[in-house]
């Protein structure tokens, strides 16, 4: 035997006693969590917002409503794996401390006192790496610190894919995490666990982190909602990366939550806020400002995707018309070149970076296709190419993998070149064009998929990644759910090329043995839209939001409580 293969072994061997010892560790952490009760359902009934007037009023106190999402994230954690690191007994003594702050003062910490969220100092950000596990982070990110001045109450860690680039959400570390609707299907990623935590009444905020979709796919799949915020609205100074010095397409953080006014009520607090001690540079000192929308807005809309998602754009642009807004449907450039820049800024350096962590952890699939398919010799890659336009006649597929390869600092610079002048032409062909207040669009063409599904379908992130490359604000709102009978495949989707789509990229949605849209299999799985605005006009983007979410009416299923109250139908 070789004697690197029996390093390799050795190395492999120590990781399975460290993923054992982990998970057991977490679930020794998760026997602490009180039983769920009957008594804990107000409290998970309520948004961040009434959870911190009700504490204000005397009516609750924090270790109450703490108790009672702990209780219910344990329970989260039995349905979706959704949890990593656990923190339970830090966070009652926490709340303890807030309760007692309170009783001697009469005063709120913050206007988040009492409010729980995920994160804290002194445990791992593994990003499901077995080589960063048992590391624990020496100081908070800045953001964590910011909310915990504020009176949140961070109660645990979440699930995220391997290296976080993947719109699922397994790794070897934790293993997946899966959609509190169906357990076939997955909870999107990278923030999968937080979103399948907050469907399920675990934490009343999230925090996650976009790219390409990472943050707004979740909070789809899982039906509940998020804010994609313009690049430095908030701080990620301090946030663990697997790629932390990327330039090509900026990495954002923002909120995810059960409903509108929670969103808002963290970018009030958060937008603005300077923290001395850790200055950010790419932080945009720009405070939350309050506006007022006209009462008729402009609304343009697409609706290129699956029949789920398309209806549920125009149940979306009906609810609105009936209340007296203006809704045009309107076509964007193309889209394909958008990816093409996308997929080539990203593989710049055949995710090397990325990926240098992964030690002796097998790559999840989700990653093995645009990993090993970015570094594969250029004669490969052009007869790679050749075959898909000329053979399969996928001219979409051909242009992807000529654009993801390993490039000199030249070449890069020659796509952020394209870059730059391709979100010059999409504001000038888009929003100055129509003239729109905002967009109304399908997250994805599909309106989930099933766990591996993304191993075939990557360039699914299309639909997302053109407002990463255009730095948009963007809001995720749940609309309506999977109807197995409504969304039924007609003759138009069936047409081959249709939609602007590849080819091969279709078949696999609509026409193969097994396709991977099926509205039977997927019945009663949420299904929500994209909300776009300009950049930088973030709180315009969380008041159309306000608007849609009325428009639609409360009785979606969706919101505090909404998935409990789904799942006893």
């Amino acid at each position: 035997m070789w004697p690197f293969s029996s390093l390799w072994s050795t190395d492999q061997s120590k990781a399975r006693v460290l993923i054992a010892a982990k998970r057991a560790e977490r679930d020794s952490l998760l026997a602490t969590a009180p039983r769920l009760t009957a008594r804990h359902e107000q409290f998970l009934e309520a948004g961040a917002h009434e959870i911190v007037s009700r504490i204000g009023k005397g009516e609750w106190t924090a270790r109450e409503v703490v108790e009672a999402y702990i209780a219910q994230a344990a329970q989260a954690q039995t349905t979706t794996n959704c949890l990593t690191e656990v923190v339970f007994q830090q966070a009652l003594k926490r709340a303890e401390t807030l309760d007692a702050e309170y009783s001697a003062t009469k005063k709120l910490r913050g206007p988040l006192h009492g409010v729980p969220f995920i994160d804290i100092v002194g445990f791992d950000t593994s990003i499901g790496f077995t080589t960063w596990a048992n590391k624990p982070a020496i100081t908070n990110a800045v953001l964590v610190d910011q909310l915990i001045s504020l009176g949140a109450i961070p109660i645990a860690k979440t699930n995220v894919p391997q290296t976080m680039f993947s719109f699922e959400c397994n790794n070897p570390l934790w293993g997946r995490t899966t959609n509190p609707y169906n357990s076939n299907y997955t909870c999107g990623g990278s923030s999968g666990g937080e979103a399948a935590l907050l469907a399920m009444d675990g934490s009343a905020i999230g925090i996650g982190s976009d790219v390409g979709g990472s943050l707004r796919i979740p909070a789809a799949y899982c039906g509940v909602y998020g804010l994609k915020t313009s690049f430095g609205r908030v701080s990620r100074a301090g946030a663990h990366s697997s790629n932390p010095a990327f330039e090509g397409i900026k990495s954002i953080t923002g909120p995810m939550a059960r409903n509108v006014k929670d969103l808002e009520l963290f970018c009030k607090v958060i937008f603005g806020l300077q923290d001395e001690r850790h200055l950010d540079y790419t932080f945009v000192p720009m405070p939350f400002h309050q506006l007022e929308l006209p009462k008729q807005l402009k609304f343009g809309y697409y609706t290129s995707a699956s029949p789920a998602t398309a209806r549920a754009v125009m149940e979306t642009v009906e609810a609105l018309q009936r209340q007296g807004h203006e809704c045009i449907e309107i076509e964007l450039p193309d889209v394909s070149d958008c990816l093409e820049i996308y997929l080539a800024l990203i593989s710049a350096d055949g995710y090397k970076r990325m990926t240098s962590p992964l030690g002796p952890d097998p790559m999840e699939p989700s990653l093995i296709l645009p990993v090993y398919g970015s570094r594969i010799p250029p004669f490969l890659r052009r007869f790679g190419a050749w075959f898909a336009e000329s053979i399969l006649g996928d001219s979409l597929f051909a242009k992807f993998i000529r654009a993801s390869r390993i490039k000199s600092v030249f070449e890069m610079n020659s796509w952020a070149e394209r870059r730059n002048k391709w979100n010059a032409m999409f504001y000038e062909k888009v929003w100055n064009h129509y003239g729109l207040d905002g967009i109304i669009c399908p997250v994805q063409a599909m309106p989930q998929i099933p766990h591996g599904g993304s191993t075939t379908v990557n360039s699914l992130v299309i639909s997302t990644a053109v407002y990463n490359l255009v730095d948009s604000p963007v809001g995720i709102v749940p609309v309506t759910h999977v109807n197995g009978l409504k969304d039924q495949v007609t003759e138009a989707w069936l047409s081959p090329g249709s939609n602007g789509r590849s080819v091969l990229m279709e078949k696999r949605l609509y026409t193969a043995a097994k396709p991977m849209y099926n509205p039977v299999d997927m019945d009663g799985l949420p299904v929500s839209v994209q909300i776009i605005g300009r950049k930088w006009e973030d709180e315009k983007v969380l008041a159309m939001m306000s608007v849609v979410d009325d428009a639609l009416g409360p009785n979606r299923g969706f919101g505090p409580r909404g998935f409990a109250n789904h799942a006893r139908l």
